[in-house]
C-alpha cells in the first residue's frame, strides 16, 4: 500500500520540516510515500473563500480509489495500537493508496468530510498545522512499527 499525504502549504518551520523528513523518510523503509504540499490561496483571509479553495484543491489531490483519512477535530481519537490496527486493516482488504489529509487553517468544506472514508482526530488539544504534520507522521511510523513487531514504540 501506497501513502500519500496530503495539505495545504509547505512546512515553513526549519524544525518541523527536519522531523518531518526524518519521520517519512523512516515511513519509507515500510511502504512509499508521497507528499502533496498544495499551494495556499492568495489573500486567504477570507476563510470561506480560503475553505473552498483549498477543498477544491484536496479533492484534486486524491485519487477516485484512494482510501482517505481526514484530520479532523471531530473525528475519532485513536490510540498508536489502534491506528496500526486501521492502517493494518487497510492493507489487508488490498487498499493500493492510503490518503492522509491535512485542511488548512480554514477548516475543509462538507464535500471534503463526505470524501473522507475516515475522519481522525490526532489529539483534542489545539496543534499548529506544521506539528500535526509532525505528529501524523511519527505516529503512523509508529503504527507499522507496531505491525512489524519492532521495539519503536517501548521507547
Amino acid at each position: 500500500m501506497r501513502l500519500h499525504f496530503v495539505w495545504i502549504g509547505k512546512t515553513r518551520d526549519r524544525r518541523c520540516a527536519a522531523l518531518l523528513e526524518d519521520y517519512l523518510g523512516r515511513v519509507g523503509r515500510f511502504a512509499s510515500c508521497e507528499v502533496s504540499e498544495l499551494k495556499e490561496p492568495r489573500g486567504a483571509s477570507d476563510e470561506a473563500r480560503a475553505r473552498a479553495v483549498e477543498s477544491g484543491r484536496l479533492l484534486e489531490a486524491v485519487g477516485r480509489d484512494d482510501y482517505v483519512v481526514l484530520l479532523d477535530e471531530g473525528g475519532r481519537e485513536l490510540t498508536s495500537p489502534e491506528l496500526a490496527g486501521l492502517i493494518g486493516a487497510r492493507q489487508q482488504a488490498g487498499t493500493k493508496r492510503l490518503g492522509l489529509v491535512i485542511g488548512g487553517f480554514a477548516g475543509v468544506s462538507r464535500e471534503v468530510t463526505a470524501r473522507a472514508d475516515y475522519r481522525l482526530a490526532l489529539t483534542r488539544l489545539t496543534l499548529t498545522h506544521e506539528l500535526a504534520r509532525v505528529v501524523l507522521a511519527e505516529q503512523v511510523y509508529r503504527a507499522y512499527t507496531l505491525l512489524a513487531g519492532l521495539p519503536y514504540h517501548k521507547f
